[in-house]
């Protein structure tokens, strides 16, 4: 598993559509292995990360409850350290 992508599942409050988007978006790159979309392949690209966001989506609205909140909090959601 790519060790990017949080774990959104059991967030309080729950996971954001753009905490989805990114998620999807940190997978789709990892399994194409290309940061950035490929020249005249975006509409691919983005497809993609639409459709990895959609069943992400869905997956985490029908997966049971967790006991525990995830261990890592989301990167948006973590409070910036003091300079």
């Amino acid at each position: 598993m790519c060790r990017n992508i949080t774990v959104l599942r059991g967030l309080e409050p729950p996971a954001t559509e753009e905490e989805v988007a990114a998620a999807a978006l940190q997978y789709v790159r990892k399994v194409s292995g290309c940061p950035n979309p490929p020249a005249g392949a975006e509409d691919v690209f983005a497809s993609a990360v639409a459709a990895v966001a959609d069943a992400t989506s869905r997956l985490l609205g029908q997966l049971p409850a967790r006991r525990n909140p995830p261990t890592v909090v989301p990167p948006g959601r973590r409070r910036s350290r003091p300079v």
